[in-house]
């Protein structure tokens, strides 16, 4: 049996308003089988237990979403099993889960059972002065990105100025016509496919191609993407397909970054100079020509300084994330010796055989 795929995604985002939750989009509750959300504190393996459940889940070849956390890219938030119905969420702050139906639908996993609350009594005050770094850093962090998103914001308002923003919607209607045929049934869901973490700015265009064969790269610098996606998904929709719309992180209300619809094996994915797609694509569309060149010229120092400073200040957050990180290292370290990881895992295993028993 050949093992399922796994593709990658985030539900959570460091955002200019603070920490930006989808959560609530993991999976329909009303049609889930089972969803197992998992509680405990730092360093207790909620990563590792369901890291140990997915491995066993994809070699049984049932494909698993990682949604993964915008704070640490090695920490896995949660994992969806689309063909069981499945779900596994980590239901601790800053995304807490709670449970709609009880028992009925959600299970909670306690994990703190696992602790030796008698060791870490005496790491006390080493706990609290990790957990209080961590926490007081983030403030930091949104400040440079609000900065950011204000600063992006600048440069798409100058520009808009000289868009038609039909000539882009004419451009959507004809890969609409091209590619969006009639679909098997009609489902939405909402991801972020990129995110502002530790390490930088990180896109998982790998995700893109694992779901989809044909994929559409637009060149996009100045934020216009979002007027061809809103069309392309408004037909998805219309047509009756499957589809992962996934939100900016530095507008993640209201602006589409990038659409995929598995259904039809066709993605289309917004690059630019600070996300620039590592793939050949099927087609390239570029959007900054499309912007009046005059208006560039005479906007020109403007949109330079702009995007030189949203730039540093973005920079400035993923340093920031980085301090928050190692503050977060630490605490794990300190709840890492004192947990029965052996329990952890035979749990996992438990949990894994009933969901396999009950397919």
């Amino acid at each position: 049996m050949a093992n399922g795929n796994v593709s990658s995604f985030f539900l959570g985002a460091n955002a200019p308003s603070g920490f930006y939750s989808l959560y609530d989009w993991l999976i329909d509750l009303d049609t889930a089988h089972s969803v197992f959300i998992i509680k405990g504190g730092p360093g207790c393996g909620k990563s590792s237990f369901m890291r140990r459940i997915s491995k066993t889940l994809v070699e049984r070849g049932y494909d698993a979403e990682h949604i993964h956390c915008s704070a640490d890219l090695d920490s896995l938030d949660g994992v969806v099993f689309p063909k069981l119905n499945i779900a596994l969420v980590d239901g601790t702050a800053p995304h807490v889960v709670e449970p709609k139906y009880p028992s009925v639908v959600e299970h909670i996993v306690n994990l703190a059972q696992f602790y030796d609350s008698s060791a870490l009594v005496g790491k006390r005050q080493a706990i609290i002065d990790a957990a209080t770094e961590n926490k007081e850093a983030y403030p930091r962090v949104y400040r440079y990105i609000a900065a950011a998103r204000s600063l992006t914001d600048d440069i798409f308002g100058a520009v808009l100025q000289g868009v038609s923003i039909e000539r882009i919607q004419k451009r959507a209607r004809g890969i609409i016509s091209r590619e969006i045929s009639r679909g098997p049934g009609y489902a939405y869901k909402k991801r972020f496919l990129s995110a502002i973490t530790p390490q930088g700015p990180v896109c998982r265009f790998d995700t893109a191609r694992i779901l989809c064969s044909k994929i559409y790269e637009i060149y996009d610098n100045f934020g216009l993407s979002h007027f061809m996606l809103s069309s392309i998904v408004a037909a998805a929709q219309q047509n009756g397909h499957e589809v992962i719309a996934c939100y900016c992180p530095l507008n993640p209300e209201a602006k589409l970054e990038h659409v995929l619809i598995p259904s039809l094996s066709l993605g289309f994915v917004t690059s630019s100079d600070w996300y620039p797609y590592d793939d050949t694509p099927y087609r390239r569309i570029r959007l900054d020509p499309l912007a009046d060149s005059d208006v560039i010229r005479h906007c020109k120092q403007r949109i330079r300084f702009c995007k030189k400073a949203s730039a540093a200040m973005l920079n400035e957050a993923v340093s920031a994330l980085a301090e928050c990180k190692l503050a977060h290292d630490r605490l794990e370290s300190l709840y890492n010796p004192h947990v029965d990881f052996d329990g952890v895992y035979s749990l996992a295993d438990t949990i894994t055989e009933s969901i396999l028993a009950s397919q």
